[in-house]
C-alpha cells in the first residue's frame, strides 16, 4: 500500500507541471471498429473521437500493417448544420446545377466504404438514365447530395459521449504474411497525435456487422427513448466456421451468431472486448463486461461464460454433442451498451493455450515446457531464444497454419529449480539456496509450499511471487516463520504500478530482516485454498535487487512549433533502489533537445522537457526515454514505458502502456491551404435595402463558416456567394 499511496501522491503532484503540455495531447480515440482483421486482407474501418481537426495520418505499430486516411466527419454547429440543409433543399431541385470546379472533385471524390456483411445501401438515388450513367454534371450533384446526407445520419445533437462524436475513416490492408497478434493504432494530425488504441491481426476469415451510429444521451426513467432502432434481421447473422465476428452493442440489445457445427468438432470460442477498451470512465467495474451464451437450435442452452478465470473477456470450450445448428449470443452482463462497446469473436478449432509451466526460466538456459489447454493435438511451443533478454516474453502455440494465444513467460539472471513435493509443512520443507527463484504449482486444495533457508542475524532477504502477473490464477500469500512457528512477516496481496492492466493485484512480496543466525521458513499458498496444474508461480528468495522501472505519460510529446512542453516520468522502486535516476531522450532529431532530468532519492515522479527550434513536422517521429543509475560499481539502464494515465469506474487511475511514444511538432496556427477561389459575386446577387443587422463580430463568424464548408467542398459557388452576399448586407457599418 505504501508504494501506491506515494505513486498516488506523485499523480497529484503532477498535475499542476503537466497542464501546459497537456493542452496540446487533447487528440483522442475512444474506439476503432472492427478492432482487427484477418491476414492477406484490405478492409474499412472507423475511428470515433475528439480534437482530430485536420487528420493526415492513421499509422498501425508493427510491420505488415498499413493504413490509408479515407475522410473525415468533424461535429458541426447549428448554423452549420443549417447552411448544409439550405443547399441540401437547393440541390434537390431539379433546376440546380453545380459547377466546374464541383464536378471535377466529385468525379475522384472517395466515400468511405461500408462495413457490414453486405454491402449498405446508399442513402439516396443517383437517379436513373435508362440504365446509361447519369450525365457528369448530374452525376457530381448526386454525389455532393449523398456527401452531405451521410454527414446528417451521422450527426448526433445529444451524444451519450462527446468523446466519440468526430469520425475517421481509413481502410486498413494487413499482408498474407504480416505476424498475428496485438498491434496499436493511432490517428496523426496537423495538431497532434491520439492516445493508441488495440488492433488485432488475426488468422480466421471475419464478418463485421454494420456500425453503429453515435449513442444518444439517455434521461433517467426514459432510457427507452435513447435506445437504438435497429431492425429486426440485422439481430441475428449467419457465419461459417471458422470466424471471428466483429461487433458493437448498444443498451438493452443482443447479438446472435448461426452456425453448422459436427459432432464431435472441438470449438473454442473466444472473445476480445475488455482487451480492446481496457478501460471506461464513467462505467462500473470499468469496462464492458460482454457475457456469451451457446443454444442449440431449439434454443436450449449448451454452455455460458461471462469470463475466463480473472480475465473479464469469457472462452468457452465446447465439444460439439450432435450434428446441427447452434446459435451464439453476446451482451453486456448490465445490458449497457454504446459504440465503443466493441467486440472481437472468434470461433473454429483452434488451438488455445490455457497454462503453460514452468512461468519462466534462467537466462541461456534449456527449459523444458509444459503446455495446456485446447486443440493442442500435434502442437509445439519453444521457448524464447537462447539470446533473448531478462523480461517476460510471450509465448505460442503453433498448430498446422494456426498460432494460440499468446502467455507470458519470463527470463530472469537467478538460479532456478522446481518446487518438490511434499514440502507443506516445517518438516518436510523443501531445503533451498539463496538467490533462487522457484517454479511450482498449487498440488492440492489447501496447500502449502514451504521452503527452509539458512539465514544470518541482519541479514535482509525478499521473498517475491510473481503468477497474477504472469497469467496465472493463483491468489498468493506469502509469510516467513522461525523454526519455532514465530511469524516475522507476511504479505497477501502487492500492488505492482508497473501492472497497468491488473486490477486484481494478487501477488504477495515481502521483505524482512532476520533477527538471528539459523534456519528460516517461507510459505506459499492460495489465499482461496484453491490448487491444479494452471495454479502455477514463480517465488523469488534472494537478497535485495536494487531496481526500477520507468513508465512515461502520456504516450506522445506534443510541442507547439518553436516551443517547449514536458513528459511526466513516474520511476517505480524496486526491493529498496534508493538512487538518483538520470533521465534523457537520446538520438533526438535535428531542431529538438531535451536538458534531461533527475530523480533524486525519494522522489518518485518528475518532469522531463523539451524544446524546439522547428516552426512544425511533417510526421511524428518515435523517441525513447532512457533512466540511469548507479548500484555500487553498476549501471543500470532502463526504458521508460510509454502510458496513458486511464480512469476506470470514476474513480481508480491505472498507467496503460503502449508500444511506442512518437513525437510531432505542429504549427498551432495550421490552415488548410484553400483549394477553392470563389468567382466574384455579382451584383445583381447582393440584396437590396436590407436593414443591417449584425456587428463585424457576428459577420465574422459566418462568414468563416460558410468559407471552411466552401473550401470542405459542401457548398456550390453560387449558394456560397449568395449567402455571402447576404451577411455583408446585413452588417452595420
Amino acid at each position: 500500500m505504501k508504494a501506491l499511496h506515494r505513486l498516488a501522491a506523485g499523480f497529484l503532484a503532477s498535475i499542476a507541471l503537466f497542464t501546459a503540455s497537456a493542452l496540446a495531447q487533447n487528440q483522442y480515440i475512444g474506439y476503432v471498429y472492427p478492432a482487427g482483421g484477418q491476414q492477406g486482407t484490405t478492409f474499412p474501418v472507423r475511428l470515433g473521437g475528439q480534437a482530430l481537426l485536420y487528420p493526415s495520418d492513421v499509422v498501425i505499430s508493427g510491420e505488415g500493417v498499413s493504413a490509408r486516411l479515407v475522410d473525415y466527419y468533424p461535429v458541426y454547429n447549428n448554423q452549420e448544420l443549417a447552411l448544409l440543409r439550405q443547399q441540401l433543399t437547393e440541390l434537390k431541385k431539379k433546376e440546380t446545377t453545380v459547377d466546374d470546379g464541383m464536378v471535377a472533385k466529385m468525379a475522384w471524390f472517395e466515400f468511405p466504404a461500408p462495413i457490414g456483411p453486405t454491402a449498405l445501401p446508399e442513402l439516396v438515388s443517383v437517379g436513373s438514365n435508362g440504365g446509361e450513367p447519369l450525365p457528369e454534371r448530374e452525376a457530381a450533384k448526386q454525389k455532393l447530395i449523398e456527401r452531405i446526407e451521410r454527414l446528417f445520419a451521422e450527426d448526433e445533437r445529444f451524444p451519450a459521449v462527446q468523446a466519440h462524436t468526430e469520425l475517421v475513416f481509413a481502410e486498413i490492408t494487413i499482408d498474407p504474411d504480416a505476424k498475428p497478434g496485438r498491434r496499436e493504432i493511432r490517428i496523426v494530425t496537423k495538431r497532434g497525435v491520439s492516445n493508441p488504441l488495440p488492433f488485432f491481426v488475426d488468422q480466421v476469415p471475419e464478418v463485421a456487422r454494420k456500425p453503429m451510429k453515435t449513442s444518444q444521451k439517455q434521461v433517467l426513467g426514459k432510457e427507452w427513448q435513447a435506445q437504438r432502432k435497429r431492425p429486426p434481421e440485422e439481430e441475428e447473422l449467419q457465419i461459417t466456421l471458422p470466424c471471428t465476428m466483429n461487433g458493437q452493442v448498444a443498451a438493452g440489445e443482443v447479438n446472435r451468431y448461426r452456425f453448422l457445427a459436427a459432432k464431435g468438432q472441438r470449438l473454442v470460442i473466444s472473445v476480445r472486448a475488455r482487451e480492446l477498451i481496457p478501460y471506461v470512465a464513467d462505467a462500473v467495474p470499468g469496462w464492458f463486461q460482454p457475457i456469451v451464451r451457446l443454444c442449440d437450435a431449439d434454443g436450449r442452452e449448451m454452455a455460458f461464460a461471462d469470463d475466463f478465470r480473472f480475465h473479464p473477456d469469457p472462452v468457452i470450450y465446447f465439444e460439439v454433442p450432435e450434428d446441427g445448428e447452434y446459435v451464439l449470443s453476446i451482451t453486456d452482463a448490465l445490458f449497457r451498451g454504446r459504440e465503443s462497446f466493441v467486440y472481437r469473436v472468434t470461433i473454429g478449432e483452434l488451438p488455445y493455450l490455457t497454462d503453460i509451466f514452468p512461468l519462466g526460466g534462467r537466462v541461456g538456459e534449456p527449459v523444458r515446457l509444459e503446455m495446456s489447454g485446447w486443440n493442442l493435438d500435434d502442437a509445439a511451443i519453444a521457448p524464447p531464444p537462447p539470446d533473448a533478454a531478462p523480461g517476460v516474453h510471450l509465448l505460442t502455440a503453433i498448430k498446422g497454419p494456426y498460432q494460440s494465444n499468446p502467455k507470458p513467460f519470463a527470463l530472469d539472471t537467478l538460479p532456478e529449480c522446481l518446487d518438490q513435493e511434499s514440502n507443506d509443512g516445517l518438516a518436510d520443507a523443501q531445503k533451498v539456496t539463496l538467490p533462487i527463484i522457484v517454479n511450482g504449482r498449487m498440488d492440492h486444495p489447501g496447500d502449502w509450499d514451504v521452503f527452509e533457508v539458512e539465514g544470518h542475524a541482519g541479514e535482509t532477504v525478499v521473498a517475491e511471487v510473481l503468477a497474477r502477473r504472469l497469467d496465472s490464477p493463483l491468489d498468493s500469500f506469502l509469510k516467513v516463520t522461525t523454526a519455532d512457528g514465530k511469524v516475522l512477516a507476511v504479505n497477501d496481496d502487492h500492488f505492482d504500478a508497473a501492472s497497468g492492466l491488473n486490477t486484481d493485484h494478487a501477488d504477495s512480496y515481502l521483505m524482512v530482516r532476520f533477527p538471528a543466525d539459523g534456519k528460516y521458513y517461507v510459505h506459499l499458498g492460495d489465499t482461496r485454498r484453491q490448487s491444479g496444474k494452471e495454479f502455477a508461480y514463480r517465488l523469488r528468495i534472494s537478497p535485495p535487487r536494487p531496481d526500477f522501472e520507468l513508465r512515461v505519460v502520456p504516450s506522445r510529446a506534443v510541442i507547439r512549433g518553436k516551443a517547449s512542453a514536458a513528459l511526466t516520468v513516474y520511476a517505480i522502486r524496486k526491493d529498496g533502489f534508493e538512487t538518483p535516476i538520470a533521465l534523457s531522450i537520446p538520438d533526438l532529431p535535428a531542431g529538438l533537445e531535451s536538458p534531461g532530468a533527475t530523480l533524486p532519492v525519494g522522489k518518485e515522479v518528475v518532469q522531463l522537457g523539451i524544446k524546439t527550434t522547428l516552426a512544425e513536422m511533417d510526421t511524428a517521429v518515435n523517441i525513447m526515454v532512457l533512466g540511469k543509475a548507479k548500484v555500487g560499481e553498476e549501471e543500470i539502464v532502463r526504458t521508460a514505458v510509454p502510458c496513458e494515465d486511464r480512469m476506470q469506474a470514476f474513480l481508480w487511475r491505472h498507467l496503460l502502456p503502449a508500444d511506442t511514444l512518437p513525437l510531432l511538432v505542429y504549427n498551432p496556427n495550421y490552415q488548410p491551404p484553400a483549394e477553392r477561389i470563389r468567382p466574384p459575386i455579382p451584383d445583381e446577387m447582393r440584396p437590396k435595402d436590407v436593414k443591417p443587422t449584425l456587428q463585424k463580430s457576428q459577420a465574422d463568424t459566418y462568414l468563416r463558416q460558410i468559407e471552411r464548408l466552401y473550401q470542405e467542398w459542401l457548398l456550390t459557388d453560387e449558394f456560397a456567394n449568395r449567402e455571402i452576399a447576404s451577411v455583408e448586407a446585413q452588417l452595420i457599418q
